[in-house]
Formats: C-alpha cells, sequence, structure tokens
C-alpha cells in the first residue's frame, strides 16, 4: 500500500482542519455537489493505481506530520487555466497518528506503508490522551 504526505497550509491543528473539512462539506451539500472534500494539486501522481481507494494522505500541520485521511479517489482535471491538475476524493473523517517532525517541501512525496506512522490509539493510548500542542511539541524534541 503506498500513501502520499502533503502539508495543510493555513489549519494550525487537526481541529482546524476538520472545521474546514466541515465547511465544506456544509457548501458542497448546499450546492448539490459530492460532500467528500478534496483536495487539488498540480499532478497525477505517476503511481496513483496504488494510492486511490486503498492508501491515506497523511497531513502535515505546522511542521508535524500528525494526522492521516483516507483517499478514496484520484482523478485527473483541467483548471479554468487549461492547466491540468489532480483532485484528491478524501474520506470523511481525521485519523490522529503518533506525530512526527517534518520539514517543509512543495507538492506531495510518497510514503510507504512500512514507513506510515501508526494510528493514535493502537497501543499509544497515553500519547492520544496528551493535547495535540503537547504531543507536536515532544516530536519536535525526539521525544515521541
Amino acid at each position: 500500500m503506498l500513501h502520499l504526505i502533503k502539508l495543510s497550509v493555513g489549519p494550525a491543528s487537526i481541529a482546524d482542519l476538520a472545521d474546514r473539512h466541515a465547511a465544506f462539506r456544509e457548501r458542497a451539500l448546499r450546492e448539490g455537489q459530492r460532500p467528500n472534500p478534496v483536495h487539488v494539486t498540480r499532478t497525477l501522481p505517476k503511481r496513483h493505481r496504488e494510492i486511490a481507494g486503498k492508501g491515506s494522505i497523511y497531513w502535515v500541520i505546522r511542521g508535524s506530520l500528525c494526522c492521516r485521511q483516507a483517499i478514496l479517489a484520484l482523478e485527473p482535471l483541467t483548471g479554468e487555466d487549461g492547466i491540468p491538475r489532480c483532485r484528491i476524493v478524501l474520506g470523511e473523517g481525521l485519523v490522529p497518528v503518533v506525530p512526527r517532525p517534518c520539514r517543509p517541501f512543495q507538492g506531495w512525496r510518497y510514503l510507504t506503508a512500512k514507513d506510515a506512522p501508526a494510528d493514535l490509539g493502537e497501543g499509544s493510548a497515553e500519547v492520544g490522551e496528551m493535547p495535540e500542542t503537547l504531543r507536536r511539541e515532544l516530536a519536535s524534541l525526539g521525544l515521541l
């Protein structure tokens, strides 16, 4: 299984990202569109067949890889400017993962299943109960 890592620009926490997805859902339902959150990137991953419907997008928020979201589909599309892009159709929920520091990068990166952080709650109940800011700080210090 293959995943993507992507910087989440704007949200300061998992809750902020969840709020953005909820607002997207409400707007999409009002406009008669599908309610799944989407993210548009410039390129379709070459290995998209290994990801769509199987993998997740791991979100980096404020320098910490901290949650994941299922990728339902990767759809090629052409923007209004005529430039080809990729629409990543996402699942509804955000799943917190064991935080890991992550340096800034452009675009997205592949992440193999063996290198992906574990979901919080899978043998890490104490970590899952910590506030997100504390988890991020401990991860940045290399203590998680």
